[in-house]
Order: structure tokens, then C-alpha cells, then sequence
């Protein structure tokens, strides 16, 4: 053999026995790495493992400590809910106890009014005996019955009451002579029903208008912050229903509805609507409006020329533009009584500058920003006398309802000039079906009354006539039947200005010629 083949064999056979010797001693080194990796896995699987337990344990104790509170405290509410429910079932047996008591009071005081009323029957039975017996002597004495007493002493009052009552007509004659100049003049004042102006209808509501029906939406804003805001700013309700394209702005305050318009259209037309933007539209309305009222109290003095006015009165004269009475605007309402206060006081030689500041601030009491409990005439005349107007101007204003003495010549002036104001055609609204109640409620009311044969309604409801017959009721009756019927009206009804009651008693004697 080639000794250069053994060499090259050797070689490979040693080489060989050396791998197997290596392999033998990774082996060996792997075993053991893996038991050792085997072990600190248990050893950590066992720490593991106890702290799981100890979080467990914990758990259990929290959640019972949890429990135990709990279960402390609901037994706590029971015993106050059984001390409440005890203490309400004393309360009850001391109410029945006191409810028995008086119960039983009540049965003795019974029993002794009812011994009380057996006492006065007997008492009057008594008394009419006596009194029966009283007008029998009377009757003996004086010779003449009860009847025929009677009618001599009505015969006596007669005659003196005729002889009275001419000396009256005299009186009253010879004064009429006087006065007729005033007469006169005061028929003239009545006949000044000239001035027919136009007039504003007003209402609790406002209708604002939308483009379309989109708009709605943006303005009630995310769960209705928008809508919340403009209501809490403005004090009006926004009213979004099924009205297509429309929106209603409700309250009674006119001011604030048209705040609320004005703001609304700004908003929608600017397109930026949420809770800051509408604070600060809001804010810049109020002060033009505020401007505006200012304006309009300045213009209306200088049109009716009237000067050295105070300015919160000039204030208050703007504020009026914003407020109706009856559906008739307080402005035009009062501009018409001062320009006829100041024709009848120039027709009766009196100062036209005075009239006409009064009949401008007569309504001068509904239009304060606070309202106290005051009937507007007393407040307007508080007001006058407030910034130092004439002490004629603060009668006049007091006294247009009768609700202060009349102490100037203005004041029956301004007392007509509201009238005539009011009670033109067309000046005031009235709802039909409203009017046509009032005066069938004002006729069934009359008819209730005993002795009351016909009643009618008349002048528009601003009278009633209530006839009677002469028989049933007499002159004292018929005026008791009419001071009862307006006490009944003034506390039962609800009616502008004011209704007077005539009660109509007469005899007539018919007969026929054949």
C-alpha cells in the first residue's frame, strides 16, 4: 500500500475519534445547562405562584372589608328607617288621641248649643207674645189700628217731602242760572271727539320669521344650549313648533320680545349662533333699544312741544312705544289725550302747555321697570312728584280714575281726554265672543236678583239697566238692589274702565178711551 494512503487514513480515523469526543462533551454541557434552566424556572414559577396568592389574599380582605362596610351601613339606614316609622306610629296614636278629644267637644258643644236654641225659641215665642200684646194696648190707647196709623204718618212724610223737594228744584234752578256758562263750556269739551289717529295692535307674541326650516336646528344649538341661553338672557319664551318657517317669541314684557326679535334676526343673518355670540348680540341689542326708547322720548316732547322735561321721564315717555292697554299703543293713546287735553284747555281760557304735559304722562305708572303693587294712576302722580313737575300735572295724573281728590281744573280735563281716547271707534280691540259673554254674564247676573223684570246691556257693556217692578221692590230696595249688583260686578267680573249700574223703577197706569 501507498504509505501516503495510510498517512492520509490515519489522519482521518484520528480526527474522527476526536469529533465524537467533542460531541460527547457538548452533550454533557447541554444536559446540564438545561436542568439548570429546568430549575430557576421552578424557582420562579414558585415565587410567582406565592405572590399571586398574597394579591389573591389581599383581594378577599379588601372586598370583605368592603362588604362589612356596606352591610354596616344598611343596617344603619334600617334602624333609622324603624326610629322614623316608630316615631310616626307615636305621632298617629297622638293625633287619634287628640282627634277622639276633640270629637268629644265637639259633641258636648253641640249638645249644648242645641239646649242654647231651645232657650231662644222659647225666648221669642215670649217676645212676640208680649210684643202682640204691647201693639193691642197701643192700638186701644190711640184709637186707631196699626194700618191706619200708618198710612196717616206716610201721608205727613209726604207733604213734608213735597214741600222739601220744591224748595230743592228752586235751589237747583237758580244755580243752573248761575253756573250756565260752565254748563256750556263742559258741553263743549264733550263734543271734542275729533282726533282719530291710528293706533298699534300688540300682542303677547312675536312671530319671527325663518328663510327656511334649517335654521331651526342651529338655533336650538347642541341639547338645546343655543335656545336655553337666548331664553335666560332675554327673560322671553322661544317657542319652535311645527309652524313651518316661523318661530314665536312669547311674553308679556314687549321690550324684551322685541330684544329677543331684533337678536334673533342678527344672529341668523350673521350665521354664527352659539352661546357667546348670543350673550354678546343680546348685550348690543339692549343698548340700541335702550338708545332707541331714549329717542323716541325725545322726539314725541319735541313734536308736542314740551320742554324742560326730566330725562328719566323722557325715558319712560319712549318705553311707552313698547306697551299697549286693551290692544290700543300706550304712545298713540297718549299723545291723542294730550293734544285734546290741550284743545279743551285752551277752549276753556285754562293754560294748553300744562294740559298737554299732563295728558302725556297721565299713563305714565305703567311703564316703571320694577312695577310695585300700586294702581298706575297713584304711581304716575308718585313719579311726577318724584322729578318735580307741576303740582296741577300731579293731580291730573292721580286723579284720571277717581283714585285721588280732584284738586285742579286739569284733572276733570285729563279724566274726559282718557275717555275719549279709550272709547273712540277702533281704538281699543276686544275679542267678539269675549265681548258678547260679558254682556250676557252681566244680564244673567242682574236676573238673579229678586223683583228684576228685564235688564239690558248697553253703551258696549259700559252700562247695565236693570228694571224692576214697582210692586215687588221699593225706592229704598232699588237702591240697595243697585249698590249690591256693582259690588257684585267689581269682585266677580274682569272688564276694561268702568260699568254703571241704573236701576229702573217706575208705575204706569194704562187705560183705554172706547
Amino acid at each position: 500500500m501507498n504509505p501516503l494512503v495510510m498517512i492520509i487514513i490515519g489522519l482521518v480515523v484520528g480526527a474522527g475519534a476526536g469529533i465524537a469526543a467533542t460531541t460527547t462533551i457538548l452533550r454533557n454541557k447541554l444536559l446540564s445547562k438545561s436542568q439548570q434552566v429546568l430549575k430557576d424556572a421552578e424557582e420562579k414559577g414558585e415565587v410567582i405562584k406565592k405572590d399571586k396568592i398574597l394579591q389573591a389574599k389581599e383581594k378577599y380582605l379588601q372586598m370583605k372589608s368592603e362588604y362589612d362596610k356596606q352591610a354596616n351601613e344598611r343596617n344603619s339606614k334600617l334602624q333609622q328607617q324603624e326610629q322614623k316609622l316608630k316615631q310616626r306610629e307615636q305621632a298617629l296614636a297622638q293625633k287619634v288621641e287628640d282627634l277622639q278629644k276633640k270629637s268629644n267637644e265637639l259633641k258636648s258643644a253641640s249638645e249644648n248649643l242645641n239646649s242654647q236654641i231651645e232657650v231662644l225659641n222659647r225666648r221669642k215665642e215670649e217676645t212676640e207674645k208680649v210684643y202682640k200684646q204691647s201693639i193691642e194696648k197701643l192700638e186701644h190707647i190711640a184709637g186707631l189700628t196699626a194700618e191706619e196709623a200708618k198710612q196717616q204718618l206716610v201721608e205727613m212724610m209726604t207733604d213734608d217731602a213735597r214741600a222739601e223737594a220744591s224748595n230743592t228744584i228752586l235751589d237747583i234752578v237758580e244755580e243752573a242760572k248761575i253756573t250756565a256758562n260752565d254748563q256750556a263750556k263742559k258741553i263743549v269739551i264733550e263734543s271734542i271727539q275729533r282726533t282719530a289717529t291710528e293706533h298699534a295692535i300688540e300682542n303677547t307674541v312675536s312671530v319671527f320669521n325663518l328663510e327656511n326650516e334649517e335654521v331651526k336646528g342651529r338655533i336650538i344649538g347642541r341639547e338645546g344650549r343655543n335656545i336655553r341661553t337666548l331664553e335666560s338672557l332675554t327673560g322671553v319664551e322661544v317657542i319652535i313648533d311645527d309652524s313651518p318657517d316661523a318661530i314665536i317669541l312669547s311674553g308679556f314684557d314687549p321690550i324684551r320680545r322685541e330684544i329677543a326679535r331684533l337678536s334673533l334676526h342678527k344672529l341668523v343673518t350673521d350665521g354664527r349662533i352659539h352661546p357667546a355670540r348670543i350673550e354678546e348680540v343680546v348685550a348690543k341689542t339692549r343698548k340700541q333699544i335702550e338708545q332707541e326708547i331714549t329717542e323716541v322720548g325725545k322726539r314725541t316732547c319735541i313734536d308736542l312741544g314740551i320742554n324742560n322735561m326730566n330725562h328719566e321721564l323722557m325715558r319712560m315717555v319712549g318705553r311707552m312705544k313698547y306697551r299697549s292697554s286693551y290692544g290700543q299703543n300706550l304712545l298713540q293713546h297718549s299723545r291723542e289725550v294730550a293734544n285734546l287735553a290741550a284743545t279743551m284747555a285752551a277752549e276753556l281760557g285754562l293754560n294748553p302747555k300744562l294740559a298737554k304735559r299732563a295728558g302725556l304722562l297721565h299713563d305714565i305708572g305703567k311703564v316703571p321697570e320694577n312695577e310695585p303693587d300700586l294702581p298706575h294712576a297713584i304711581l304716575g302722580m308718585r313719579l311726577a312728584e318724584k322729578y318735580k313737575e307741576h303740582p296741577d300735572v300731579c293731580n291730573a295724573i292721580g286723579a284720571h280714575h277717581d283714585e285721588t281728590e280732584m284738586t285742579s281744573l286739569l284733572s276733570p280735563i285729563i279724566q274726559v281726554c282718557d275717555a275719549i281716547s279709550g272709547a273712540r271707534p277702533g281704538a281699543r280691540r276686544e275679542v267678539v265672543e269675549a265681548y258678547i259673554n260679558r254682556l250676557n254674564k252681566l244680564e244673567e247676573m242682574a236676573m238673579t236678583y229678586p223683583g228684576v223684570v228685564k235688564t239690558y246691556a248697553i253703551q258696549a257693556g259700559r252700562e247695565l239697566r236693570v228694571i224692576v217692578g214697582a210692586e215687588k221692590v221699593s225706592d229704598v230696595e232699588a237702591n240697595k238692589l243697585s249698590y249690591d249688583l256693582s259690588r257684585q260686578i267689581q269682585s266677580e267680573m274682569t272688564y276694561p274702565g268702568q260699568i254703571k249700574v241704573t236701576v229702573i223703577r217706575e208705575t204706569r197706569a194704562v187705560n183705554y178711551a172706547k
